[in-house]
């Protein structure tokens, strides 16, 4: 296949996953109509996990999702789905007495952990600020620019730069600040850092606030000072309050997201320097990955620099951020490299992450592809974030690269 052969495959990969397999199943399966909102825990045989918890970043994601897909074929169906992950977030997840939104929810509605973990806020803003796109009410925005400065005040250090983790209800310090169980409990992470950048930049496009651009322009000199290692280009995923490195873990799938998304913040400032020098970052970053990738074309979970430990098994996620990030190292570079690579990806995802018997997509395989069915097939964790905006990215960037 020439270039635009290659090009035109994924965007058939894309429309094809994002409106015939993905948003269906979001859509016909997911609507909690009993309680509200979405439900917590759906899995891979259709079966719904009544009795599983409701978190924000779902929510959130959903919020995201619908609201993007609602920009691209403005379907009243993905506005009003929109609007339902909306008008749960602002009902029930909202903490009304202290700000903030709650980690997560019994199934009923009400309140089960009501810690403020900065990741989630994170993503509330990234969905707020999506939906604003599309529904234009200045109470959207007003959330939106509320919980950042609230996220500035509460878990901004000062004193060392970056954030904390988490906080509890009351934005005080607490003694478990881990995002999730695999998780180190550590002040700072790089997980975090990706997720308030990725808000602040669409929040940015919305509200050209200077704060905003400040902290977002800091955020960036942060990847690029302590995050990012500069020996091997990949990153540094745990810090203490003084940014000592506190993990020799390497995620492939956080490098791969990082190198694109870490590229269009600082496109979305418009600063010309900072965007060249990022794009030799993210060129890095990709090749860093490379040694990560099976012989299917997978991309595996993650290895150690120091220990001999290696998770060869594959995410969903990281499959769908590898597509986008290869393709952003193919248009910065032509390399046709790249292009090769985010097409195997492709492949492997057609081959053995599509579940063409009950859609979406599953959550882990093993190293040879077969599903490991014991993971939900939507959740806590489990959104359509990942891979409806890859889908998305791939239809918007190969459009501009055509015209």
């Amino acid at each position: 296949m020439d270039t635009f052969q290659k090009l035109d495959y994924l965007n058939e990969f894309a429309h094809s996953q994002l409106y015939t397999n993905i948003l269906p199943f979001w859509q016909n399966h997911t609507v909690d109509r009993e309680h509200g909102g979405f439900y917590g825990q759906i899995n891979n045989d259709q079966s719904v996990v009544r009795e599983a918890v409701k978190g924000l970043v779902l929510n959130t994601r959903i919020l995201w999702t619908f609201s993007a897909v609602y920009r691209e074929r403005k379907d009243p169906l993905d506005l009003e789905l929109a609007t339902r992950a909306y008008e749960y977030i602002v009902n029930y997840l909202y903490d009304e007495q202290q700000g903030g939104y709650f980690w997560s929810l019994l199934p009923n509605g009400s309140p089960y952990d009501v810690k403020k973990q900065i990741y989630a806020q994170a993503f509330t803003i990234y969905g707020l600020s999506e939906y604003f796109k599309i529904n234009g009410n200045p109470s959207v925005l007003k959330r939106a620019t509320e919980l950042f400065h609230l996220i500035e005040e509460k878990s901004f250090d000062k004193a060392e730069n970056g954030y904390v983790e988490a906080l509890n209800r009351e934005w005080d310090e607490m003694a478990d600040i881990r995002l999730s169980e695999k998780d180190m409990n550590e002040r700072k992470s790089m997980n975090t850092h990706l997720h308030i950048l990725e808000a602040y930049a669409n929040l940015y496009l919305v509200w050209k606030d200077k704060f905003l651009k400040q902290q977002l322009e800091n955020l960036i000199e942060l990847f690029l000072d302590k995050i990012i290692n500069p020996t091997d280009f990949h990153q540094n995923l745990f810090f203490d309050d003084h940014w000592n490195t506190r993990s020799s873990l390497i995620s492939y799938g956080h490098d791969i997201e990082t190198s694109w998304l870490l590229h269009e913040a600082a496109h979305i400032l418009g600063n010309k320097k900072l965007t060249e020098h990022v794009s030799e970052i993210s060129i890095g970053m990709c090749d860093a990955v490379k040694k990560g990738i099976s012989e299917k074309g997978a991309i595996y979970y993650e290895s150690d620099r120091l220990k001999k430990h290696s998770d060869n098994e594959i995410e969903w996620w990281a499959q769908a951020e590898g597509i986008v990030g290869y393709l952003n190292a193919f248009e910065l570079s032509r390399n046709a490299e790249y292009l090769n690579i985010a097409i195997d990806i492709i492949r492997f995802i057609e081959n053995y992450i599509v579940d063409n018997t009950h859609g979406e997509w599953f959550f882990r395989v093993t190293e040879k592809g077969k599903p490991i069915l014991s993971h939900e097939k939507a959740g806590f964790w489990k959104c359509p974030y990942h891979n409806t905006r890859a889908c998305l990215e791939l239809i918007h960037r190969i459009h501009q690269f055509k015209s």
